[in-house]
């Protein structure tokens, strides 16, 4: 469906200073916005919690023609448990390799492709090639799913995606040709999400919002945070709806004309999260009270 655009993948971090290095100096993204929020999500974008907590939006690109990362931390929290249902992103950057190599970030050849891990563990396949730069390295987010054909009714037949291929164990669909692709792939077992549990998003005009909202509660299917506004300090207010596939990845659908304005690049981006790093003195608190920082 045309309308609709994949926009990124939530990630929770617990070392800001670490991911930032490696999303900026390794994979060489570049931070786009940073938001600091004083109390937890109404749609739980920051997880399960209700404290401070920030948001860090990095990419190649702008958020409107690329897929990028989203970057939760919450100020509590310095680890979080990994389950099987994230395996990966790849991209297309022959300079994230020669980053890596040269910064001693490890790395591991497979198959052709290059893989690295991002600080918390996660996944990504670095092919040898890279894009035009008008075009998004970033190719495919990899998900884990425990009947295929259950995922792909679900994907396909309820979210209008488009099946790209599909093969015995694996299926990559798409709203369109030149958009991030997601990748569904059987890993034969129960999808354990754990706590460090993601959140896949995509963009479609606000009038689509209640319909999907409105489908998904025909089909029996589960809608995690039914349609409901969001404020961004100092910023554009979006309405979303957050769902679940049958493996339980949550799935974010925001209104487009409103994202378009909350996800301009700010120029200013990066000195607010160096800022936040620097004032961030939890870490502090946590040693002077002899007690470690949370594990989620």
């Amino acid at each position: 469906m045309a309308t609709r655009r994949a926009l990124h993948f939530v990630f929770k971090v617990g070392d800001r200073n670490l991911t930032a290095h490696f999303y900026k100096n390794i994979l060489g993204m570049k931070i786009l916005r940073h938001e600091e929020f004083e109390e937890g999500c109404k749609a739980a974008c920051n997880g399960p919690y209700d404290g401070k907590w920030s948001k860090t939006m990095v990419g190649f690109g702008p958020e409107d023609n690329h897929f990028v990362a989203e970057l939760t931390y919450n100020y509590g929290v310095n680890q979080y448990q990994l389950g099987n249902d994230f395996l990966g992103i790849t991209i297309k950057s022959q300079t994230a390799i020669e980053n890596a190599k040269n910064l001693n970030w490890p790395v591991k050849e497979d198959n052709n492709c290059y893989v690295i891990e991002a600080p918390g563990g996660y996944k990504f396949y670095l092919i040898n090639d890279s894009q035009p730069q008008e075009k998004d390295p970033v190719q495919k987010v990899t998900l884990a799913s425990s009947d295929l054909k259950k995922s792909v009714d679900f994907w396909h037949g309820l979210l209008d995606m488009k099946i790209y291929s599909q093969e015995e164990k694996t299926a990559v669909l798409g709203y369109s040709d030149n958009q991030c692709k997601l990748e569904l792939c059987d890993i034969g077992t129960a999808v354990d999400h754990a706590k460090a549990f993601g959140r896949i998003a995509f963009s479609c005009p606000a009038e689509e919002l209640q319909q999907i909202e409105s489908k998904m509660k025909e089909e029996g299917q589960t809608i995690l945070t039914p349609l409901v506004s969001l404020d961004t300090p100092g910023k554009a207010t979006v309405q979303v709806v957050i769902l679940a596939d049958p493996d339980g990845h949550e799935i974010c659908f925001v209104g487009n004309e409103a994202f378009c304005e909350l996800s301009k690049v700010d120029p200013k981006a990066d000195q607010l999260l160096e800022e936040a790093m620097a004032a961030d003195k939890s870490d502090e608190w946590f040693a002077k009270k002899g007690i470690s920082k949370a594990q989620a």
